[in-house]
Parts: structure tokens; C-alpha cells; sequence
């Protein structure tokens, strides 16, 4: 099947099982969950449980040749190599959803060769369904979404520490965006020009970026390194011997430049 078939067949699919796994996550939103912590103090609840199991079960069934990444279940990575996995953050943004905030989304993505070909972020309390292919653009609801080219003042959200090292000029133009639980939603707030860039601290994870960033990537903008690389998904990260990320920006334009320079100083300086 050529590429780009296979990747709008993908996308059906994980469209139709995120939207499946965000009707069960809805059904315990602000019902009081029950809720552990894992080890480094994030909480999980069973909703995430239950929209885990869900979207493996129904994922794996349609494409068992495919392997696995996902916040809640063990992966096989390690164990085993394959050009294509799914991608999975059954509910990004825990604690606000934990909280009755509805800013939280279940993401799916599917990644080949360690970049994302397909990417829905599902957001059920706010009736969002945001998603991308390759070379297609990004859709929210079906309507086209692309970053912000212009507007002043101008939204950033990340560590205050990190948007006080931005130039002045741009501090001058800038305001601070109010906290977003979820970094996959804070991203696709980028691609849909809500702001207009985001810091992400280091220790973010696949399953936290995959989907939003392609939808990025394909409303005008970018998730890159604090040395200006895309991110590769799937691989151990050579500094800190796990699958974390470092410090990363999402953004475009002169801002992206800017920010990178801010990024660079706090890794490499």
C-alpha cells in the first residue's frame, strides 16, 4: 500500500479509537476517580486505565504488526524493533482532569522510522477533535488551523525564568500565557495560533509530543531541540539513557529563533 494511503487509513483508525477512548474518559470526568500516584509523584487515574486498555486493545487488533508506546502500559521498544508504532497518551493532562479542569486530551499518534505520519488529539470536554497528516494540513472540526503570523501583544507560555531571558524587544510585546496542564494541548494551542510559542521543560516524553507535533509541524510551525533538530521518536535518549526528551521548543519564525537562543544557554551554556 503506498505511504500516504496507509497514513490516511492510520488516521481513520486512530481518529475513530481516540474519539472512542475520550467518550469512556468523559464518563469519569468530574465523577471523583479513583487516583494513584506512579513513581516520581504523577497521579494516574482509572480513567486513564480504562482509555488505555481501550485504545490497545482496538489499535493492536487492527494493526498487530505495529508496536506500542503508551504512558500507561509497558512498551516494547526494547524488545522489539518496528518501522511503525502507535503513539499513546490516553489522557494528557491527568491532573487537570483530575482537578474538572477540561483542558486534557487523549493523544494518539502513529510513528514511522521515529517521525510521526499521523496524529489526533482528541478533546471530548471541549468537543475538539484536532488532527493531522503529513503534507495535508491541520484540522480542527474539519476547519483548517495554522500558527499566528501576526498580533501584538503576543502569548508565550513556559517558566517564567526561561521567557525573562527572551530579548526585550520582545518582552516588550510579549505577556505570559496562563499554565496548560497538558503540553499536548498546550502545542496545538501554538499550531492554532491561541499563542505563539511554548517552552517545554526537559523529561517530556514521546507519548506527550508525537501527535501535536505533527499537527504543528503542519499549521506552519515547529517542535525542535535546544539545537534546532526535530525530534526523533522512539530512541533512547544518548544523555539520559531513557526516552526523555530534553528542554524543547514549540514555535515559528523569528520567535522560534529567539527562543532556541534561550533554550541553548540553559543546555549548553
Amino acid at each position: 500500500m503506498p505511504a500516504n494511503e496507509q497514513n490516511r487509513d492510520d488516521l481513520a483508525l486512530i481518529r475513530e479509537a481516540a474519539e472512542g477512548a475520550g467518550r469512556i474518559a468523559l464518563s469519569y470526568f468530574r465523577q471523583d476517580p479513583q487516583v494513584w500516584m506512579k513513581t516520581g509523584n504523577s497521579p494516574v487515574s482509572e480513567a486513564d486505565l480504562a482509555a488505555d486498555k481501550y485504545l490497545k486493545d482496538m489499535l493492536l487488533t487492527a494493526r498487530p504488526d505495529y508496536g506500542w508506546i503508551s504512558e500507561e502500559t509497558l512498551d516494547d521498544r526494547a524488545a522489539t524493533p518496528r518501522r511503525r508504532f502507535f503513539v499513546v497518551d490516553p489522557i494528557d493532562g491527568t491532573r487537570a482532569f483530575i482537578e474538572g479542569s477540561d483542558v486534557w486530551c487523549v493523544s494518539v499518534a502513529v510513528i514511522e522510522d521515529g517521525r510521526p505520519v499521523a496524529g489526533v488529539l482528541e478533546c471530548p470536554a471541549r468537543s475538539q477533535t484536532i488532527t493531522a497528516l503529513p503534507g495535508q494540513g491541520a484540522e480542527q472540526n474539519g476547519t483548517a488551523i495554522h500558527v499566528s503570523t501576526s498580533g501584538v501583544p503576543f502569548k508565550v507560555a513556559g517558566p517564567g525564568p526561561f521567557l525573562k531571558k527572551l530579548p526585550e524587544h520582545f518582552q516588550q510585546s510579549m505577556v505570559a500565557a496562563p499554565y496548560i496542564a497538558s503540553l499536548a494541548y498546550r502545542i496545538a494551542m501554538v499550531a492554532r495560533g491561541d499563542i505563539a510559542g511554548t517552552f517545554v521543560r526537559p523529561s517530556s516524553h514521546d507519548w506527550d509530543l508525537a501527535a501535536a507535533d505533527l499537527i504543528l509541524a503542519e499549521a506552519g510551525g515547529y517542535v525542535l531541540t535546544a539545537d534546532g533538530k526535530p525530534l526523533t521518536y522512539g530512541l533512547r535518549n544518548n544523555e539520559t539513557g531513557d526516552y526523555r526528551h530534553g528542554a524543547l521548543v514549540a514555535a515559528s519564525g523569528l520567535l522560534m529563533d529567539n527562543m532556541l537562543d534561550v533554550v541553548a544557554e540553559t543546555a549548553f551554556g
